[in-house]
């Protein structure tokens, strides 16, 4: 994908450069340039910006890792007020 990022830079580059004036080269610069790739750049980030996200919501707050145990689950333990087994006593 960067490889075709960079020749297209190009591409616009040279196009900008034979605009008649300085704000058309800019114009055309960031017209095709630019804002298409910032758009193209975002969308694609998109699944790496969800992992992170994720990994970061599975630490606490020092930074060490949240490890799940296995077949836990809140409120399981069979304590719980309301508990259908012990007939809501």
């Amino acid at each position: 994908m960067w490889i075709v990022a960079i020749g297209w830079m190009y591409v616009v580059t040279l196009m900008a450069a034979t605009e008649p004036t300085v704000v058309g080269g800019i114009m055309t610069f960031f017209g095709y340039g630019v804002l298409p790739f910032s758009i193209v750049f975002y969308l694609a980030g998109s699944r790496r910006r969800r992992a992170r996200a994720a990994q970061a919501a599975s630490r606490t707050a020092d930074g060490t890792p949240v490890v799940p145990v296995a077949g836990h689950l809140a409120g399981a333990d069979g304590g719980a007020a309301g508990d259908a087994r012990d007939g809501g006593r």
